[in-house]
């Protein structure tokens, strides 16, 4: 069972192989200010490749983001275990409608899982790299995303979306307006655990097979 200080280490190692902080966020499946306070407290920066993570004196504490942790590994690791999840996946998307012939995967890791729910659905593959790999710090919404060429384009067609997880979706919004800035029609995204409990965003429905709630009360 991981721990907060396996994902600082985490974080160190990530950051020490020049990964920016949104990168770290989207490995470790955690907010980009739960990425940056694992990188601060590991005592690296993303910038120095040229070092060995060094570890601070500072102990994670009360002080840190609230923020929650999946490790899908155990499925991400077995192509027949992932087969499985995309074919669920895919199950969830299917009461759209048969006309859909894109599915668009967020990378990085959405991009894996999109293929294999395109398949099921017999859909073309398109992917998006959203602007938080790019991102340290400020604001965000100084950066872009962008579609691969090597993919399927948009050319104003209806597409599902495809991602690991929702953390805050500020992710999945920022996909929903990118296909809808190139003519497409979002009709719904599909996600393996949602820590928001989403139904909709920007108008399009959101699923997942697992719905990630955090439960607790002030001391």
């Amino acid at each position: 069972m991981k721990n907060v200080d396996d994902l600082i280490e985490s974080a160190a190692e990530l950051a020490a192989r020049g990964l920016s902080k949104g990168e770290i966020a989207d490995e470790l499946n955690v907010s980009r200010e739960t990425a940056s306070w694992l990188v601060e407290r590991s005592g690296t920066t993303p910038q120095a490749t040229d070092q060995p993570p060094k570890r601070t004196d500072e102990t994670p504490g009360a002080s840190g983001p609230q923020d929650i942790h999946v490790d899908w590994s155990a499925i991400g690791r077995d192509s027949k275990r992932m087969s499985a999840i995309a074919s669920a996946m895919a199950d969830m998307l299917a009461k759209h409608g048969e006309d859909v012939d894109l599915t668009i995967g967020i990378e990085k890791a959405g991009g894996p899982i999109a293929t294999l729910v395109a398949r099921e659905l017999e859909t073309d593959l398109g992917t998006y790299t959203p602007a938080k790999h790019q991102w340290e710090e400020g604001d965000i919404e100084d950066l872009g995303g962008m579609f691969s060429r090597n993919f399927a384009g948009i050319r104003d067609r209806e597409c599902y979306i495809v991602d690991d997880t929702i953390t805050s979706g500020t992710t999945m919004r920022e996909t929903i307006e990118a296909i809808r800035a190139e003519g497409g029609k979002p009709l719904a995204c599909v996600v393996i655990a949602d820590k928001q409990g989403l139904e909709e965003l920007e108008g399009v429905p959101v699923y997942s097979l697992l719905q990630v709630i955090s439960v607790g009360k002030d001391d």
